[in-house]
């Protein structure tokens, strides 16, 4: 079986990325879905029994679904079309139609390959069904959505559907193996950020393939440390105008004012940026921001505050809706304060940027359809208001994840008493663990 750029007739001096020179050339050297390709998995078991059925392969983008299509076909001896539901229309597939057709009837079966399929609307997917029905195509659809919501069930009952998994840690240093020795030459890069490679890509070895061709391609004499790397292949954000210096000055020194408890000069800033002629609106947002950032759950009511000072300032205008806000600003500057919200949400979102896609536990996630149960979507769950009060003690952390803790309250305010509430089921938590 060809590769796409042998298929475009181009010469093997063409220029070609990383992940096309890597692009496996048979099933076995497809890294990371073993639950599918091995001897005990659904297409194992298709090529050991040398047939091929129609199938919905569902995963990440990078993870392999257009590879395995190709071989599958190859190691089949099939022929192998393929179509992209975006740029495909009713013409091209009655083309592939005919030509399967007239290929089947000198015995070759042929496999169409549709890539993200679920941008086909409701109408052509049903198309499809008559010639999957009488063997005129073997269809491989390739999809990123869950089939569930975005395919006919007709279409589905006539395909099996394969879940590809994200790439794990193993399987994006096994590619980084294989490119350093197809360039034969190692990725300029210490134990760190080549770690910080891997979890830059978050699972697809597609895109983990470019950020390293894009390394191979920088001239350095030592290698990258995760700060270098993290240099080389992300832009930085553009920075403020400084045209509007005193602006920000003035909103720095009034955030920092309410959150150090000063509430004379607080009052003051806020006058100040009044009599500046700022936008009333852009202050009421800045105090709702100062709620959540600076005082959160110590006093829940610090939100109410703030939100209601912008629909009073909304309600009266200027100049009598100003007063709504600058009464917002003396209830938060002396309100008790505490960050632990926001540090928690800040702690999980770089958690998240480091541990990617893992999915949640399986009794997590909802099962509305007969497929997403038959993958063991909501298996034991446990409903908390059926437990010791109320609170089963469930993890519901990935499984691929350790157990963490983002929010500690300060113990100031209402948080001492979520304080003491958290204490309480996490003893609850161990005891039934």
């Amino acid at each position: 079986m060809p590769s796409l750029f042998e298929a475009a007739h181009l010469s093997d001096n063409a220029p070609r990325p990383l992940a096309e020179r890597l692009r496996p050339r048979a099933l076995s050297d497809v890294v990371g879905q073993e639950h599918l390709l091995g001897p005990a998995g659904p297409i194992g078991r298709m090529l050991a029994a040398n047939r091929v059925a129609s199938m919905i392969l569902w995963g990440p983008a990078g993870t392999g679904k257009t590879t395995v299509a190709r071989l599958l076909a190859a190691q089949t001896g099939l022929h192998f079309e393929q179509l992209s539901a975006v740029f495909s229309g009713v013409a091209d597939l009655r083309r592939v139609f005919d030509a399967a057709r007239a290929r089947r009837a000198t015995g070759q079966g042929t496999v169409l390959f549709v890539d993200e399929i679920h941008r086909f609307n409701r109408a052509q997917q049903d198309g499809f069904l008559p010639f999957v029905e009488d063997g005129t195509i073997i269809l491989i659809g390739a999809t990123t959505e869950n089939p569930s919501f975005e395919l006919n069930a007709p279409l589905l009952s006539r395909a099996q559907v394969l879940v590809f998994r994200r790439l794990d840690d193993a399987a994006l240093e096994m590619l980084l193996t294989r490119a350093e020795a197809l360039t034969k030459r190692p990725l300029a890069l210490d134990a760190d950020a080549r770690a910080a490679l891997r979890a830059m890509a978050d699972g697809d070895g597609r895109y983990e393939l470019n950020l390293a061709e894009e390394i191979f391609a920088l001239k350095v004499v030592q290698p990258l440390d995760t700060k270098g790397l993290t240099e080389a292949v992300q832009k930085r954000a553009p920075t403020y105008d400084k045209a509007r210096e005193g602006h920000f000055n003035l909103i720095s020194a009034l955030h920092k004012s309410v959150r150090g408890s000063d509430v004379d000069a607080a009052l003051y800033w806020l006058a100040r940026m009044f009599a500046g002629g700022e936008d009333p609106l852009y202050l009421a947002r800045r105090v709702v921001r100062m709620a959540v950032e600076d005082i959160g759950l110590a006093d829940p009511n610090a939100l109410v505050q703030a939100i209601a000072a912008k629909d009073a300032f909304d309600f009266l205008g200027s100049p009598e809706g100003e007063l709504a806000i600058a009464q917002a600003v003396v209830y938060l500057t002396t309100a008790p304060k505490s960050n632990a919200a926001y540090v928690a949400f800040g702690t999980a979102s770089q958690r998240v940027k480091e541990t990617g896609s893992l999915a949640p536990p399986a009794f997590a996630m909802n099962a509305p359809t007969r497929l997403m149960k038959d993958l063991g979507y909501g298996k034991g769950y446990q409903y908390d208001h059926d437990a010791p009060e109320a609170f089963s003690g469930a993890n519901f952390f990935p499984p691929d994840m350790p157990r963490e803790t983002y929010y500690e309250p300060a113990g100031r305010g209402f948080e001492a008493e979520i304080k003491a509430r958290l204490d309480k089921w996490a003893a609850i938590r161990r005891a039934r663990s």
